[in-house]
């Protein structure tokens, strides 16, 4: 015993025990940790087993090094978002190229670095202090028993009426969220997400909606989804700020705003499948989605469709937006891998939709993916739209974290709303100057946080009404008002409606009237037969948003009942 209280020895028993308390981090944050006892028994189990079967911490400590290097990042996620890195967050780092990352953390890739400069430095005074250990070696033929004993005691729980332990620990979820193994978890996760999405085209291949046009005719028709980013519902001077961010909107007469329009979750790669597909939004937290787009139903009806995006493509690795962008005709991904100060303004979109327009196709599906308000805010437009000063404006690598620049930053958010009105309004401009049948349907994948009040978090992903709620608006020509006028009374009238977005597909293929097999025209905001229905968010759990609080200046969004478990 003496010899396991030399310093050595304490050391690394020390610094595996803070490794196995991270799961307790909530705690800490005043947040609940569900199923702790089991994930802390298991971590236990795990600990014994890995030093049964190496013997001696100096044999497996080099297995660590990825827990280690990624702690600084789990610790950040559960203190910003209440969660540690998942699935998502990986794909978001697979998904970002190395000048979006350094943008995002602008002069904080320094303290980055040098964390994780402390990380391996940690890591090695560890080995060290391992190799120095020879009193922590599991010698003896009981090792070698331990690893099948724990391995029963995993599956089939512990021999005690202890409450904690009534259930078997080893579940992929306790796993998952216990540390450091359960990175390994996470890990795996990860990988299946990707093996899904590039095998998803093929699984799909033979998926069909049997669409086509209620009243087929053969006047030209032209229907344009614009898919929004990061934009804020109460930011727009046409849904009542009092800021006028949206004077070219205002001025459209055939343009109604949808003022109860939420998302289920606050991510792009999670939001939009659920916007261009039929994946419930509870699943939107799956990889993947076994049905096809829009874009399939709309190229059944005999539209020629495209598929225009300010966003990134991301070649091997599909996400979950580009394996849907890619049923499209016509794809053209216009921004080279970056959302720093060389990537495109949203305006690069137009040209590419004059040539859409002026295709000889008589039906025409046309989506345009914006960058919209992605951060960094300010080189979301060009100067002509930095209307509200002191802005981020030519400020080199600012930093969303930051609270000192909370007036700032939000200057630069409301300049490029200012910039999308007027993006829209030449869109609606070249559906005037075409004289034909059409609309266009819009809608942001998620809002933004922007230091409210005394709120001290900025960007997305959290669990605020302000990354919920989000703008859509529908424009139609006279010429589709005369054609459909049941479409646009409906519209109208539903204008207040509580809508989410997983009612975009069935509404965007009412709005080009095309029927399909199995359609669910309640979930149309243009159909009489229209239902409201439960609106659920992702936050703490499935939350239903119409019987949830909205807490403190953040407006954090908690359900008043039990939120429903996610699946996983």
């Amino acid at each position: 015993m003496r010899s396991l209280l030399r310093l050595p020895p304490l050391f690394v028993l020390g610094s595996y025990l803070l490794l196995s308390l991270v799961p307790c981090v909530p705690l800490l944050l005043g947040r609940p940790a569900p199923g702790l006892g089991a994930v802390l028994g298991l971590e236990a189990l795990l600990w014994i087993a890995a030093w049964g079967m190496f013997q001696r911490p100096a044999w497996f400590h080099w297995l660590l090094l990825p827990a280690l290097l990624a702690l600084p990042t789990e610790l950040y996620l559960f203190m910003y978002y209440g969660q540690g890195i998942s699935t998502h967050h990986l794909g978001i780092i697979a998904e970002s190229s190395p000048m979006e990352a350094m943008e995002f953390l602008g002069n904080k890739i320094w303290l980055m670095a040098a964390i994780l400069v402390a990380m391996l430095a940690w890591w090695v005074a560890i080995l060290l202090a391992a190799r120095r250990s020879p009193q922590l070696t599991w010698r003896g033929k009981t090792r070698w028993l331990a690893v099948p004993a724990i391995a029963a005691l995993a599956v089939l729980g512990w021999p005690t009426p202890t409450p904690v332990f009534q259930q078997a620990p080893f579940t992929f979820n306790n796993f998952a969220n216990s540390w450091p193994f359960g990175l390994i978890a996470r890990g795996v996760d990860f990988y299946n997400e990707r093996r899904y999405l590039a095998e998803l085209g093929m699984r799909s291949s033979n998926f069909t909606f049997k669409a086509h046009q209620a009243a087929p005719d053969n006047e030209p028709e032209v229907v344009i989804m614009v898919l929004g980013e990061s934009s804020r519902y109460d930011r727009w001077s046409i849904n009542g700020y009092d800021r006028e961010t949206t004077p070219l909107l205002a001025q459209e007469p055939n343009l109604v705003s949808l003022t109860n329009m939420i998302t289920a979750v606050s991510a792009t790669r999670l939001s939009v499948p659920v916007i261009i597909s039929r994946k419930p939004a509870m699943q939107s937290l799956k990889a993947g989605f076994s049905e096809k787009s829009f874009l399939t139903a709309y190229k059944e009806a005999g539209f020629k469709t495209w598929w225009l995006s300010n966003q990134i493509s991301f070649g091997e690795f599909d996400t979950p937006v580009s394996v849907f962008a890619k049923e499209a005709n016509v794809i053209q991904f216009m921004n080279l891998g970056s959302f720093n100060n060389r990537s495109n303004l949203d305006q690069i979109l137009l040209g590419p939709l004059q040539q859409a327009m002026h295709d000889p196709a008589p039906k025409k599906l046309i989506v345009l993916h914006t960058l919209g308000n992605h951060w960094n805010y300010s080189e979301r437009y060009s100067k002509e739209f930095d209307k509200w000063q002191p802005s981020l404006f030519g400020v080199d690598k600012p930093e969303h974290t930051n609270v000192k620049i909370k007036v700032e930053l939000n200057n630069s958010y409301d300049n490029s709303i200012l910039y999308t009105d007027w993006f829209l309004a030449q869109v609606i401009g070249q559906l005037k100057e075409s004289g034909q049948r059409t609309a266009m349907l819009y809608v942001a994948d998620h809002g933004q946080v922007l230091y409210d009040g005394s709120c001290a978090i900025a960007f997305h992903g959290h669990n605020t009404q302000y990354d919920f709620h989000v703008p859509a608006l529908v424009w139609y020509s006279d010429q589709y008002q005369s054609h459909y006028p049941d479409k646009i009374k409906q519209l109208k009238r539903l204008r207040k409606a509580r809508l989410a977005t997983e009612n975009v597909f069935h509404s965007l293929l009412d709005l080009g009237d095309i029927a399909y097999d199995d359609q669910h025209l309640e979930w149309s905001f243009l159909n009489k037969q229209f239902k409201p229905h439960k609106r659920y968010v992702d936050s703490y759990g499935w939350t239903n948003y119409d019987n949830a609080t909205f807490k403190g200046d953040c407006r954090e969004v908690i359900d008043k009942g039990t939120p429903l478990k996610r699946e996983k």
